[in-house]
């Protein structure tokens, strides 16, 4: 069994922010109306031979890049950190803020939202000070676990050749659902001196399960206080992965596989009662693993950010008068005069954004991936919303006994499909801001990047 050698720390700030800011998530503006359940930062922080990383979860929507930096040149200055060793992720509430919204396009944010930005900084950067301020000897075990039937492709083939995100439960024109699908829940358990556990999960699934205006953290929420009331002694912090492509939605339910939703205004089935199942189930997945986990030594804690070159998906100039058109009726309040419904007139919408913010390029954008490497775990952040694909590619990296590959980390550039998604179409493709070849690239540099670490 492996010794206390490394050190450990915890530290948790709660964020929730005050109603009238901006909810992000959909293309329509939402304002918050009242509070479901916190918003948390979750922060761990790392210790070996003088080495230190620090790694928090922000309960949002998203963070843009130049938020991203923000914090992070304020926690480094607050800790004496390298910016590499400093690893924020965002966990993709659809019922929480945008942090740094203001600079991107559609431009929903008032004074509250400013107000509500900086403070949360301060909190941040609180967090990871605590969370350095706690390090005790701990040592660190590793379990492989499932979170089965809460989570699914949201791409399907239609019986029109056309692929379709999310096209409604019990849509008879589906002919089968497109995609990997990855269930599998990684767990690291720190045991530590004097102290209690901290227990670290990493599963990808959209946490867009509730909907509304109201404050909650999602099924990530619901998955860390479900585990700390159940195992004493316990801090459970959640990192989200790949889970670009996959959500909650179940479009052939059976029995009560719909109890506690509701159907949206995009035709996804929704509901609070179902975020906390998906919770139960995932913190189930970790409990089965906690008391078994294998622990092993940690030999030295490293990280590095490395920035590559990727492609822009830029438009052809023949497709720009349709996409100004379509921007114009959702600019002027008459989205309803386009021809589509449901998640089909979000593809449209994001589509014609794309096209518009990409007219005149750039034709290449800098991306950074950012990697932690904790004896023979590591952590591999990407800027966006990853594809299932990327994150079980990443997770073949030799040398390490585990991968966790997290979205939405140190920036928010949007999505990264599977280079076979861009003939198939769906909004993911249709909408982000890369080439096809974008995943595969990142799953290439992302393993170069660990295997080098």
């Amino acid at each position: 069994m492996a010794d206390f050698d490394v050190k450990v720390g915890f530290s948790r700030v709660v964020i929730t922010p005050p109603i009238g800011t901006n909810i992000h998530g959909y293309y329509h503006q939402r304002i918050a109306e009242g509070v479901l359940d916190d918003l948390e930062v979750n922060a761990v922080a790392v210790e070996k031979n003088g080495n230190t990383v620090v790694l928090f979860a922000i309960d949002c929507e998203a963070s843009t890049t130049d938020y991203c930096e923000r914090v992070r040149e304020e926690v480094a200055k607050a800790t004496g950190l390298a910016k590499h060793a400093i690893y924020m992720h965002s966990t993709h509430t659809h019922v929480g803020p945008c942090f740094g919204y203001a600079n991107t396009v559609q431009g929903y944010c008032n004074e509250l939202d400013l107000e509500y930005y900086s403070y949360t900084v301060k909190n941040i950067v609180s967090a990871c000070v605590y969370a350095i301020k706690d390090l005790k000897p701990a040592k660190m075990g590793i379990g492989f676990s499932k979170a089965e039937r809460i989570g699914f492709n949201r791409r399907y083939l239609m019986k029109d050749g056309s692929t379709k995100t999310n096209p409604g439960v019990n849509n008879p024109d589906i002919v089968r659902s497109i995609g990997l699908l990855d269930e599998r829940v990684n767990v690291i358990r720190f045991m530590r001196e004097c102290g209690d556990n901290i227990v670290i999960g990493n599963y990808g699934n959209h946490p867009d399960v509730i909907g509304n205006n109201l404050i909650s953290a999602d099924w990530l929420g619901f998955a860390r206080r479900t585990f700390e009331r159940a195992v004493e002694n316990t801090k459970c912090v959640f990192f989200n992965g790949a889970q670009g492509d996959i959500n909650h939605v179940n479009v052939k339910p059976v029995g009560g596989d719909l109890n506690g939703m509701f159907n949206d205004f995009d035709d996804v089935t929704r509901g609070y009662a179902h975020s906390r199942h998906m919770g139960n189930v995932v913190a189930g997945a970790m409990m089965n693993v906690y008391e078994k986990v294998e622990f092993i030594p940690v030999s030295e804690v490293k990280s590095t950010e490395v920035v590559i070159s990727v492609a822009s998906n830029m438009p052809k100039p023949e497709e720009m008068e349709e996409a100004y058109r379509v921007q114009k009726l959702v600019d002027e309040g008459r989205r309803h005069e386009l021809p589509y419904t449901g998640m089909m007139l979000t593809t449209v919408m994001a589509d014609a954004a794309r096209k518009i913010r990409l007219e005149h390029g750039p034709e290449f954008f800098p991306m950074n991936l950012n990697a932690i490497k904790i004896g023979d775990v590591a952590f591999m952040g990407i800027p966006g919303e990853p594809f299932t694909g990327i994150g079980m590619g990443l997770k073949e990296a030799k040398g390490y006994k585990m991968v966790c590959p997290t979205c939405l980390t140190n920036g928010s550039r949007g999505y990264f499909p599977m280079k076979d998604s861009y003939d198939e179409g769906g909004y993911e493709s249709r909408s982000s801001n890369y080439k096809a070849g974008i995943a595969e690239t990142i799953i290439a540099e992302g393993t170069k990047i660990l295997e080098n670490l």
